[in-house]
């Protein structure tokens, strides 16, 4: 028995999220249909991170068993031909037994993007939150290294969700500046459902001037989803890279 490893590129805007999920589209079903396609037989995919509706990923990754004789790279050009051409196998590899996309990852790296100027270019407004206002980056940047390490990130989760253990470990949470361009970007072992679209919504709040840092701060310390601002919308969001 084969294991095939993908890492696949995706333009979340016309799937509701990676899972395959009964009466809508997503990108899980899409690669599914296609693997059966080449393979003559059904497989469950494993992945490195769910994304959820709209969400995009550069660096989605994947595995699969199978016991087809097909080079990776005549597997990874099959595939492509089948997938819509906003979703694309950038890589295909043989890897060992052992390994598994969501298990043996190490960290998952999520980028948030904020346009911060005017005018927004049509070729953007699908992958970036316009944000025409002034935000104090400097702000930002202090209330971000306040999420580092581990803690119980409740304040930041989906509302109404129940997490068994809500506590997660951030590795960098760092926000820059390129032009007009704003990225936030946090690097994790794990992230809540929400999690990094509800710390960039109150990064921004941080960034207004409307809670200062320790305020921030005293949010996550509350875990109280209430006390933590808005969920931005997940356009802007990207899962970068998936660390083994």
């Amino acid at each position: 028995m084969r294991n095939i490893s993908l890492v696949l590129a995706y333009d979340g805007t016309n799937y509701h999220g990676w899972q395959r999920q009964p009466g809508v589209v997503t990108v899980e079903q899409k690669l599914r249909d296609a693997l059966q396609k080449i393979l003559n037989h059904e497989t469950k995919i494993y992945a490195g991170a769910r994304t959820d509706k709209g969400v995009h990923a550069m660096d989605q990754v994947v595995n699969f068993l199978t016991q087809k004789e097909i080079a990776p790279q005549n597997l990874s050009r099959g595939l492509n031909s089948l997938l819509p051409r906003d979703i694309r196998v950038m890589a295909a590899r043989d890897v060992d037994e052992e390994f598994h996309a969501r298990y043996s990852a190490r960290s998952k790296t999520y980028v948030y993007c904020i346009l911060n100027e005017l005018p927004v270019s049509p070729f953007l407004i699908r992958y970036v939150l316009h944000w025409p206002h002034n935000l104090d980056v400097a702000a930002m940047k202090e209330a971000a290294s306040s999420i580092l390490g581990e803690h119980d990130f409740s304040a930041f989760k989906k509302k109404d969700e129940f997490y068994r253990n809500p506590v997660r470990e951030v590795k960098k949470a760092r926000v820059t500046k390129r032009a007009g361009m704003i990225y936030v970007i946090l690097e994790g072992t794990g992230f809540l459902r929400y999690m990094v679209r509800t710390i960039s919504g109150t990064l921004i709040q941080a960034g207004q001037g409307k809670i200062s840092p320790g305020d921030f701060r005293d949010v996550l310390a509350s875990k109280e989803r209430e006390r933590a601002g808005p969920t931005l919308p997940a356009h802007g969001l990207f899962l970068k890279k998936i660390t083994y």
